[in-house]
């Protein structure tokens, strides 16, 4: 069976159409390396373990 030519095309031109036609699929970079989640916004998991700490552990 004979493949069809589309996918005689380069990497990058069909990585670049599927991005066109979906979008891209994952962030260039992960949510812990960008600036905007900064230290202040806690999530309510760091919340909640924080709040878990016993008193003579500090906090």
């Amino acid at each position: 069976m004979t493949e069809p030519d589309e996918t005689k095309e380069p990497e990058w031109k069909r990585k670049q159409r599927l991005a066109r036609i979906f979008g891209d699929e994952l962030p260039e970079t992960t949510q812990d390396e960008r600036d905007d989640t900064a230290e202040s916004e806690e999530s309510t998991s760091d919340r909640w373990l924080k709040s878990q700490v016993p008193p003579h552990h500090g906090g």
